[in-house]
């Protein structure tokens, strides 16, 4: 059964759901908020529903219900390939159903036909400067795409006509619109990292390779069977993490005033290249090459690398890669890629580092008494791991990411649409408002009357 038909074939349970929810529930409380909260970027306030994907702060994201190390055993593989093809990832997202191999081959034949890129995408991303950020000639050629959008041309016939688009159609073309948006992901990404890095062809589409593996290849890796199959699972592992991270709230916040997926993933993209979200990952690698040049190019030993981790913690500076919002352990993620690393690059001398660092800094960091997660996550080992394969270019890392969390941006979406989610549109309150109730919230003092006998 085809993406399409599998959502269409749960909907009808799904809005039930919703609907029993929203009516007999509604004014049930499911948290509170504090001023801490509110000034402090709203860090943990419940204020979605995210049935794509959920982080456990034990087990790390699960993608609609399954952890990291169960996706990359159940999902289909191509013949010789270690981890899953995107197109089975993309099935279970859209249709919370872990896909055949059919199904999964089905969304990346889709995926084929769809890849070809319009000539003016190629000509909007080659009118910009020559030193222009590849996350921003990303987000543009997304926004170039949007022309194409079913969902938009849809909408505006319903806007002129009595028998347009019925809102519970929504969902229909916006799934439309993510498959061909998903499918084009490869060739403008790999385009910048060639116009920006290598000789600037436009490599065509293979309909021998699944979605990661024509990745590879379109970046020159397609020799390269081993980054072939990193590529498949960094596109896998960073494809969703919740709906309140920046790039997938901003994504949703976007599409929830019915903007197409074309509008909304570029914003979600223009989040997703804060300095504080995905360019953490280029940062983590900028500071292991910080420490390795520290050391003279060598690998310290454990006791001189722990002297310097602990001067810089005592100092004030921050570690990269290591902490997270919501994990209070090792990030699985994390995990699978550095057992991808024992494995088939041992001897490097940045994975060395990392592998080092590892044993390391969890201990020094718990030491402080101030760090509620010690452990790394993802973003401690990706950069590593494409450098050593020759994608050494630090800021091209974050549109790699793009690529993979494009997946979870349009799932959201289209379930948003298909659940007849409203426009976000939360209250806003003013300093004095909350001095106010702060004041109202102070004790009273007891006066005692003295009794007179």
């Amino acid at each position: 059964m085809n993406i399409h038909d599998r959502i269409a074939s749960q909907l009808p349970a799904w809005r039930e759901r919703v609907s029993r929810l929203r009516k007999e529930f509604g004014a049930l409380k499911v948290g509170e908020v504090t001023v801490e909260q509110i000034y402090g970027g709203i860090r943990g306030v419940q204020i979605q529903v995210s049935d794509i994907s959920y982080v456990d702060p034990l087990e790390g994201i699960r993608l609609r219900g399954y952890s990291i190390p169960e996706v990359i055993d159940y999902l289909p593989k191509v013949p010789g390939a270690e981890f899953p093809m995107a197109g089975g990832l993309y099935y279970l997202l859209m249709a919370d159903t872990l896909p055949t191999e059919e199904e999964a081959l089905e969304v990346e034949r889709e995926w084929c036909r769809l890849s070809e890129i319009p000539g003016h995408v190629y000509d909007t991303i080659r009118s910009f400067p020559a030193d222009t950020h590849p996350m921003t000639l990303f987000s543009a050629a997304i926004l170039a795409l949007q022309h194409y959008s079913e969902f938009a041309n849809r909408y505006a016939e319903r806007m002129y006509s009595d028998d347009g688009l019925p809102k519970a159609d929504f969902w229909k073309y916006n799934l439309i619109d993510s498959t061909s948006l998903v499918a084009k992901l490869p060739g403008i990404a790999s385009y910048i990292y060639n116009l920006k890095y290598r000789n600037g062809e436009i490599v065509p589409y293979r309909a021998d390779l699944d979605w990661g593996g024509n990745f590879a290849n379109m970046i020159g890796k397609g020799g390269d069977a081993r980054y072939q199959d990193l590529a498949r699972l960094f596109l896998i592992i960073h494809s969703d993490h919740e709906g309140g991270n920046v790039s997938a709230h901003t994504a949703h916040l976007v599409s929830s005033a019915l903007s197409d997926v074309y509008l909304s993933c570029s914003a979600g993209m223009n989040g997703l290249a804060g300095p504080l979200h995905g360019l953490a990952n280029q940062e983590c690698l900028r500071w292991l090459l910080n420490v390795r040049e520290h050391f003279g190019g060598n690998l310290p030993t454990r006791e001189d690398l722990r002297a310097y981790l602990s001067q810089q913690v005592n100092n004030g500076k921050l570690i990269p890669g290591y902490g997270h919002a919501v994990l209070r352990t090792t990030d699985p993620r994390f995990t699978v890629q550095f057992e991808f690393a024992k494995k088939y690059l041992a001897d490097d001398p940045i994975f060395q580092l990392v592998r080092l660092v590892y044993e390391v800094l969890p201990a020094v960091l718990a030491q402080t008494g101030k760090v509620k997660n010690p452990w790394p996550n993802v973003d401690a080992i990706n950069g590593a791991l494409q450098y050593h394969f020759g994608v050494t270019q630090f800021d091209f890392y974050t549109v790699m990411f793009g690529v993979s969390r494009i997946l979870g941006l349009t799932a959201h979406i289209v379930w948003a649409r298909a659940l007849g989610k409203p426009i976000e549109r939360p209250k806003s309150l003013t300093t004095p408002m909350l001095e106010e109730l702060t004041a109202k919230a102070q004790p009273v003092p007891v006066v005692r009357v003295p009794v007179l006998d």
